[in-house]
């Protein structure tokens, strides 16, 4: 091994194995090494939480990096996500409310065995010329404008290498946070616990419902990232190409506590009672599980990022919010595009200074304004009509922004950064306060909402924003066409939070069904705006789609 290094990554997961194929894909010149502590191959079974890709991190890992071929190969295709809410008895999934995609999406995703995936990762970026040092654990870095200095553990002996970058991917270690003491708390307290069981789990054989059954096309509803939900928490059942299948809690420490699930044992009982048909089907004896895991108080925040002074973090090193969506790869592709970029610029000899500071206060408040789409929600998971507007309103927001910007190398375009951030009238920042409006209306609804509804297929293509903004995400287009694109899709947005505010307010206040609605005021709590020229006026198409995921009958006056 050579004595200095343009990158070292302290970190062999799926973070630090993906930014080092990025690297040298852009740059085969680079040197780069990658200390992991581990000493053998990941663990087939689970080691790591976080199988379930979307559209965002989909995207990166099959055209960013070309694995295109590798994912379709060996891993499982994806289904998207879909979800169950309660019935009042839990014990017929095909009573229960369903929301997910009849057919197939438009733009896909996978479902990732994290063991097999990062085993193939590591030897994939051998062969473009990484360096893999298996057994090495970082202690300390000692930075230097001349060349930083990595202190760690080999074969029983501490020892030193050099190198010009260096990144912290060591996950929740977090070596960089802690040396410089850059912690930051988020306020969104859920725990987790998983485990993955031998053979298939094909939610379709839980019932003799034949209507029910052939209702999606045979292995669609199997090859989904399936959520069980009701107050408080979900539960997850995830296939696996290893034909073995990813079974987890994720709860709310306020309603259930961690000290309920923590063990085996105890999350068996904590099935038994919430999911008692899924108790059934996922719940074998404990010698027979591949593997089981907690993670207590998962959310994590970080005043630092990357520094000029060639130094960064990424993965779970960083930020981490919550797995309910899946985007978990999506924080890593992004936050794997801005280093990337910086540390090729800095290569090449381009002073970075300001880009650094530009993409670091990017990526830190773009997890400020994630962060209102899980704080507090979990208590709204036992009312299925709230969850079915949240979860499309979530998705409208992830489609139509941030997988556009991505897709179309938005992200690291100083231009489109400039015009959608920077001015407090900018159109990003009038898409993060329109989100955070919506999502204030959702907690507001709850106390006047708790009908349990059953029997219900809600299908989010059949909305037709929704379906453009999913069918959207890969269009190329030009700078100034992006802007507009972000544009009209933030407009269209506006409607849609206008049009639900419009049958909320009609159903829990009384208010008229057709009055116009600034959806920048929406409040059950306080004045709205319905008079001035930013209040809009239905919009026939929006209505039209907001009333397919409507339960309620809701006559015009």
């Amino acid at each position: 091994m050579q004595k200095q290094y343009d990158v070292i990554i302290a970190g062999g997961g799926l973070a630090g194995l993906t930014l080092s194929i990025q690297l040298k894909k852009a740059n085969p010149n680079i040197s780069i090494l990658i200390m992991e502590y581990r000493d053998t191959i990941a663990p087939i079974a689970a080691h790591k939480v976080g199988e379930s890709t979307v559209e965002l991190a989909t995207h990166y890992f099959r055209e960013v990096l070309e694995l295109k071929d590798y994912l379709e190969e060996f891993e499982l295709p994806k289904h998207g996500l879909r979800f169950f809410f309660n019935d009042g008895s839990k014990e017929e999934l095909s009573n229960r409310v369903e929301l997910g995609p009849r057919l197939k999406l438009p733009v896909p995703s996978h479902q990732l065995d994290r063991g097999t995936f990062e085993n193939f990762l590591e030897k994939h970026t051998k062969t473009f010329g990484t360096e893999f040092m298996l057994g090495a654990r970082v202690k300390d870095v000692i930075f230097s404008s001349e060349g930083h200095e990595v202190v760690y553990n080999h074969d029983g002996e501490e020892k030193r290498l050099k190198a010009k970058w260096v990144v912290d991917a060591t996950s929740r270690f977090s070596l960089l946070k802690r040396k410089l003491k850059f912690e930051k708390k988020a306020p969104h307290d859920v725990n987790a616990v998983w485990y993955r069981v031998k053979g298939v789990v094909d939610i379709d054989e839980w019932s003799d419902n034949e209507k029910w059954k052939t209702f999606l096309a045979p292995k669609l509803r199997y090859l989904s990232t399936v959520h069980l939900i009701d107050k408080g928490y979900w539960l997850w059942i995830i296939p696996l190409g290893s034909k073995n299948t990813s079974i987890g809690i994720v709860a709310d420490q306020d309603i259930h506590p961690f000290d309920t699930i923590n063990t085996y044992e105890k999350a068996v009982a904590w099935i038994k009672k919430n999911e008692p048909q899924a108790y059934k089907h996922v719940c074998p004896p404990e010698n027979e599980l591949l593997d089981f895991r907690i993670l207590r108080h998962f959310a994590h925040d970080s005043e630092r990022i990357y520094s000029s002074e060639r130094w960064a973090v990424t993965g779970e090193a960083g930020v981490f919010l919550d797995p309910f969506y899946s985007p978990g790869s999506d924080f890593i592709s992004l936050n794997n595009t801005w280093l990337s970029d910086l540390i090729l610029r800095d290569i090449s000899g381009e002073d970075i200074t300001v880009r650094a500071q530009i993409y670091e206060q990017t990526h830190l408040r773009w997890f400020e304004s994630w962060l209102p789409i899980y704080q507090d929600k979990y208590k709204l998971m036992g009312s299925s009509q709230i969850m079915v507007m949240k979860i499309f309103w979530d998705w409208a927001i992830y489609w139509s922004v941030p997988c556009l910007l991505f897709t179309n190398k938005g992200f690291t375009d100083l231009k489109v950064l400039k015009e959608l951030f920077v001015s407090e009238d900018s159109i990003g920042r009038k898409f993060q306060m329109l989100n955070k409006r919506m999502q204030d209306l959702f907690l507001e609804w709850l106390p006047y909402e708790n009908k349990v509804f059953e029997n219900k297929y809600i299908d989010p293509l059949d909305l037709g924003y929704l379906k453009q903004f999913q069918q959207g995400i890969e269009n190329q287009h030009s700078t100034k066409e992006l802007l507009d694109r972000v544009k009209s899709n933030v407009k269209m947005l506006e409607q849609v939070a206008a049009e639900v505010f419009r049958l909320v307010s009609n159903e829990v206040k009384g208010t008229p069904i057709d009055m116009k609605v600034n959806p920048y005021t929406i409040t059950l709590n306080g004045t709205v705006d319905t008079t001035s020229e930013n209040a809009l006026p239905v919009d026939d198409s929006i209505a039209m789609d907001v009333a397919k995921m409507w339960f309620y009958k809701t006559e015009l006056v």
